[in-house]
């Protein structure tokens, strides 16, 4: 039995945190807006690790491949060819490139890049996690 209760809260919060940075009070000082957008990029980072490793789990164990690899860009390319992902792999390849900009010392270019993303990497996060828990989507 796969375990998707990290998943879920990892993209619950950060959905919720991210629904807060969209309404953030621009008159709010400087520091309060950059931790908020800090936070949604630490939830992106916590969300998109807990999603990749629950697919490659889920792909051994529910649909029965034998041979998985063990990092994301891969994983995604055999999920789209097992019709997984709601969007083209592309896209996928994307939010692995943004993970990967945010985990080193990104500048505020790619800070923005990552939040500019997050809408729809939920959405497409969130369907991923429906088809893989059976769970209906909103």
């Amino acid at each position: 039995m796969i375990d998707f209760s990290k998943f879920k809260k990892s993209l619950v919060l950060l959905e919720s945190q991210f629904g807060h940075w969209q309404t953030l009070d621009e008159s709010l000082p400087l520091w309060m807006r950059e931790a908020v957008s800090e936070s949604v990029i630490q939830r992106f980072e916590t969300c998109y690790d807990c999603m990749w490793k629950v697919l490659k789990r889920y792909m051994k164990e529910s649909l029965g491949l034998p041979e998985v690899p063990n990092s994301p860009k891969p994983i995604f390319r055999i999920a789209n060819e097992n019709q997984m992902l709601s969007s083209e792999v592309a896209q996928w390849l994307i939010y692995a490139d943004t993970r990967i900009g945010t985990s080193h010392d990104y500048d505020g270019e790619k800070a923005k890049a990552a939040l500019n993303l997050m809408g729809l990497f939920i959405e497409d996060a969130s369907a991923l996690y429906c088809k893989m828990s059976g769970e209906a989507c909103l």
